[in-house]
């Protein structure tokens, strides 16, 4: 299983991005994907995680009716739609298949972790 996560860069405090998690052809269709980041000296922290179809979203307190996490299930493709952003969401954002088909917020819910991208905010 393969993830891999890409789209960040360098923005400024209220612009927009949309970030991508790439799937493997073995990664499971089925399972529920999450997003993390991490930013320098913090803990990984979760972000946002999608059930396998789409049909259930959840998102940490930080980032609620900012960011929306969507999946096309054909193309195995996960996005990360990042609006108002902050200095504070300067991170490197990691996706991760959930062990199940639902949403978890924990990481041990998580087996498969991609290689993250690094989003930069700028004030």
């Amino acid at each position: 299983v393969q993830l891999q996560a890409s789209g960040g860069g360098l923005v400024q405090a209220g612009d927009s991005l949309r970030i991508s998690c790439a799937a493997s052809k073995r990664t499971s269709s089925n399972n529920g994907v999450g997003w993390f980041r991490q930013a320098a000296g913090k803990e990984r922290e979760f972000v946002a995680a999608i059930s396998w179809n789409g049909g259930n979203t959840v998102y940490s307190d930080s980032v609620k009716g900012r960011f929306t996490v969507s999946r096309d299930r054909v193309k195995n493709l996960v996005y990360l739609q990042m609006n108002s952003l902050k200095p504070e969401d300067t991170a490197i954002y990691y996706c991760a298949q959930n062990r199940g088909a639902g949403t978890a917020t924990i990481r041990d819910s998580y087996n498969y972790w991609g290689q993250g991208t690094l989003v930069t905010v700028s004030s």
